[in-house]
């Protein structure tokens, strides 16, 4: 299969329409498809928030900010589909629960879309894994995100586990400084040898 038509049949894509149309959201499927074979860096995350399903643009908020400021590079670079691949567990906005919360990607969507999708990045050399859905899918195991990144050492340099650069975990940063002073300087090392 070649990229174009695979990139075509994801946009395309209508399973979860009943689900979504069941949410509190009552939306309809939009996948924002983000990558292109030749990318050297993958941004495996978690699925786009309602922002992004507005935007058709990944991690077009906040958190797209502070992930940009943890690899160490501009808005261009990050966006560059050619060079950084954005590669959710599901590529639309699971909508919300009746509480306001995001819902969790339905797995029928990395079941169906994620091989095929990572084999059209046969030049990925560094991986960051954000959050549980993407860390669980891409290293197994059931252990929490702060342990899986405390772990860092053991994946890296090819791959980085990272907490949600959401808002909601700025508790998190503050209770786990070596984040910030130790792992963030050798990813954006990282970000920079890969990318050049």
């Amino acid at each position: 299969m070649t990229y174009d038509t695979l990139a075509t049949d994801i946009a395309a894509c209508r399973l979860c329409a009943d689900r979504f149309a069941g949410t509190a959201t009552g939306h309809a499927p939009n996948p924002v498809v983000w990558f292109r074979p030749g990318a050297r860096v993958l941004i495996a995350s978690q699925a786009p928030g309602m922002r992004v399903h507005k935007a058709n643009r990944p991690f077009w908020d906040a958190s797209g900010k502070r992930l940009r400021e943890w690899m160490g590079v501009d808005e261009a670079t990050f966006y560059d589909r050619e060079r950084v691949a954005i590669l959710p567990m599901a590529f639309c906005f699971p909508g919300y629960d009746a509480a306001g919360s995001d819902l969790p990607p339905p797995r029928i969507c990395a079941a169906t879309w994620r091989d095929r999708a990572l084999a059209q990045l046969p030049d990925l050399r560094l991986t960051l894994l954000i959050g549980a859905y993407a860390q669980g899918w891409h290293l197994g195991g059931r252990e929490s995100v702060t342990a899986r990144v405390a772990g860092w050492r053991d994946h890296a340099p090819a791959v980085f586990p990272l907490p949600h650069p959401s808002w909601r975990n700025t508790a998190w940063l503050k209770r786990n400084p070596w984040f910030e002073a130790e792992l963030l300087p050798v990813l954006r090392a990282r970000v920079r040898e890969v990318l050049a």
